[in-house]
This record gives structure tokens, C-alpha cells and sequence, in this order.
């Protein structure tokens, strides 16, 4: 194996919860050099100078770290009500970069789209009450800075903890989680620890639904390099209300080998629209890697699907059973396989491939792009551009 590179990755462990002001005071307590260009940034919004923007140092009866405040005016204090339309317009007017702009422009789409489902409106129609403060504003165009500004990483978040009770709210007394964040933290594993409150924020969840931050603790070694400590607002008893960051380095090598687990089966006597959803759910299994589906003729003539699943080797006596539960499949076969891949860093949606010549690739991913208006050409040029700008920040790491 050769080394190549440097990969890193950001893990976040939340201590105490997810918030925005936490994301962002866990990133500037990590890197407190980059404090000024995010606090630039936030005001190239058109902050109001009325509008305060304030790191600074913090500490419990446990820990120490920062702490990420935003202060309105009195006046100001109570919640704005601004429509999603009228928040996108005023980033566009606003004088961020490309990148900040339309990393901001994401997290606010996801948050809206989430707000849309659970009020039953079109995303577009949504009005934003608590979110439509400056504060929140700050938060969100805060971390979509600073995570530019880390260049290309890939991110990692612990089981979340999950709250209880009720918050008051512009729609009333909700219960917790938030019915938004609910949706923004669907396929997340989630744990209760028995401690009331709100512990990941709507902004929180949008940001982590921004990152798609994964929870495998399966990663080689690597060398631990920064930790940063970012304070929320609130208090929980007998724990620290932090967001934890720790940001570790591993070499890139152009080369790995592994193990997998190959399963393959026909099918003849499945309606193919049942069987697409079978294998939909082999594919969100935990544990499965790919299903690879051949259409075929097998025995008498008859049209026959050929299924291929890999997954990993210690999920194979539940993979096998959720085979046998999802298709009409009597039977299957399996082999452990020896595996050779080039290593990749996934980025921003960008996947990034170090080959053996010592070359790098980027590839965007679909699911990025999916929602972006333009139809085809609007997207390849998209792709192009995050493909470039995830290339050319690993340009500038190395």
C-alpha cells in the first residue's frame, strides 16, 4: 500500500446535545484562528450593528470551552416572522461568498422542508418563527462558513440524545423532540438518557441533516489532532451542555483490502413490484453494502431475477434472514469474499478517490442534487462545481 494523503475527520459527540451556537463555539474553540472570518461572515449577511456577536471563553463545574452568543436589542428580543422565501432572497442579497451562500441556503431548505411536512404546507410557504431571528440566522451562516472553511473532511456524530417534555413555540406547546427535528433526524440512532429538555435544536438537526454525519464507529487508526468544546445555552443537571469536537488524521492510502459478504439467489415467482420493494429494504438493512439486481431467463423460459447482495461478513446470519423475510426466495447462496478498494473521503456530498498513480478523483453524489431546480443541465453544472470545489480545497490541505 502506498501512502498518498492525509484524510481527516471530524467526529461530534453530543455530550449535552446539538444547537447551532454549539456547532459553531465547538469549531472556534477547536480553531480559534478561523473566529474572525466566521464573524465577518455572519455580518456580510447585513447583520444589524445593533446585533451583537460575542465568542467567549466558558466553563461549567467540568469543563472548558467557548461559548457562541448572539445579543438582540430589547426591542428585537421576541421572535421575527420570516417567510423561507424572504430569508433565501435576503442571502442572496447578501455579500457571502458562493460556497457560504449556498451551504446556508441548504441547511434553511432542509429546516423548511421539514417545517412544510409536519405543518402539512409546501416548503416554499413556510414562515420561520424562532428561526427567523438573527440568532439563528447567525448560527446557521456561521457553521456553514466555518465548515468551508475546514476544507474537505469527513464528519461523524455520536448516538444523539433524545430529550422530553414540551417547549413552548409560536405553534404552541410541542412536544420533544420537535416534530421537525423529528424529520430532520430520521435514520439517526437516537437515545433517551432521562434528562428533560430540548437537546437537539431545529438549527442543530438541520446542520447534521447538511453534514449526513455518519454513526459507524468502524474506522482504522488514526491520530487524534484537535478537540474543541462548544457550551450551549441551557443547563442540565449532573451533565455538561456541550458539544464535543474531535478531529483526527489518519494517512490516505491508495490501496485496502477487506472482507464481504456475497449473497446470491434467483427469483421467479415474486411480482416485480413487490420484489422492488423487498429489495428497497435489503438496501436500507444495516450491515448490506449493495443489491445488484440482473434481470434473466432461467428454467421453462421463465423471466428470472438474479439478486446479488454484499454486505458485511458479521451481519451475514441476519442478512440471510431478512433474505428469506423480504423475497419468495427457498434458498440462497453465500461466500465470503476477499476484497480490494481504493479508499475514499466523502465531503460536502463529494466523494474523493486517491488512485494508485497518486491521482485524484471527485464524484458528487445524486442524493445532493436531487432537489435542484434546472432539470439536467442545472445539476451536471452543479455537480461540476462541487466536484472542482472539493478538488481544489484538497489542492489547498495538502
Amino acid at each position: 500500500m502506498t501512502e498518498s494523503a492525509m484524510s481527516r475527520r471530524i467526529h461530534l459527540d453530543a455530550v449535552g446535545g446539538v444547537a447551532g451556537d454549539m456547532f459553531v463555539a465547538a469549531l472556534l474553540d477547536a480553531h480559534p484562528d478561523k473566529t474572525n472570518g466566521a464573524l465577518a461572515a455572519i455580518r456580510a449577511t447585513g447583520l444589524p450593528q445593533s446585533v451583537g456577536l460575542n465568542v467567549l471563553p466558558h466553563r461549567d463545574h467540568t469543563l472548558t470551552g467557548t461559548r457562541f452568543e448572539v445579543t438582540l436589542p430589547e426591542e428585537n428580543s421576541s421572535a421575527d416572522r420570516v417567510s423561507y422565501h424572504e430569508l433565501n432572497a435576503r442571502l442572496n442579497d447578501s455579500d457571502l461568498s458562493a460556497d457560504t451562500r449556498e451551504r446556508a441556503q441548504d441547511i434553511f431548505s432542509r429546516l423548511a422542508a421539514a417545517e412544510g411536512t409536519v405543518h402539512g404546507v409546501d416548503s416554499k410557504d413556510v414562515t420561520f418563527h424562532e428561526v427567523g431571528n438573527w440568532d439563528s440566522i447567525a448560527d446557521i451562516v456561521g457553521a456553514a462558513h466555518l465548515i468551508n472553511a475546514h476544507g474537505t473532511v469527513s464528519w461523524s456524530v455520536s448516538v444523539l440524545p433524545m430529550g422530553s417534555g414540551r417547549i413552548k413555540s409560536a405553534h404552541g406547546n410541542l412536544p420533544l423532540p420537535a416534530p421537525a427535528v423529528v424529520e430532520l433526524l430520521k435514520g439517526y440512532i437516537l437515545h433517551d438518557d432521562g434528562r428533560l429538555g430540548e437537546r437537539i435544536t431545529p438549527t442543530g438537526a438541520a446542520i447534521l441533516a447538511h453534514l449526513m454525519p455518519v454513526q459507524d464507529s468502524t474506522h482504522g487508526p488514526e491520530t487524534l489532532v484537535e478537540c474543541g468544546i462548544g457550551f450551549g445555552s441551557k443547563k442540565f443537571p449532573g451533565i455538561s451542555n456541550v458539544l464535543r469536537l474531535l478531529e483526527f488524521e489518519s494517512a490516505m492510502t491508495s490501496l485496502l483490502e477487506d472482507r464481504v459478504l456475497v449473497l446470491n439467489f434467483e427469483i421467479d415467482d415474486q411480482s416485480p413490484e413487490d420484489l422492488a420493494v423487498g429489495l428497497d429494504n435489503l438496501r436500507d438493512l444495516n450491515g448490506v453494502l449493495d443489491v445488484l439486481h440482473t434481470p434473466a431467463f432461467g428454467k421453462k423460459g421463465r423471466v428470472t431475477a438474479q439478486i446479488q447482495l454484499l454486505a458485511r461478513e458479521e451481519m451475514r446470519e441476519s442478512v440471510i434472514t431478512a433474505c428469506f423475510e423480504e423475497t419468495s426466495t427457498l434458498g440462497l447462496r453465500w461466500e465470503v469474499k476477499r476484497r480490494a478498494k481504493l479508499q475514499r473521503v466523502e465531503a460536502d456530498g463529494v466523494k474523493l478517490v486517491t488512485r494508485p498513480g497518486g491521482v485524484t478523483t471527485a464524484k458528487a453524489e445524486m442524493d445532493h442534487l436531487s432537489e435542484v431546480d434546472g432539470g439536467y443541465a442545472e445539476r451536471m453544472v452543479r455537480r461540476r462545481r462541487k466536484e472542482d470545489a472539493a478538488l481544489g480545497k484538497k489542492d489547498i490541505n495538502d
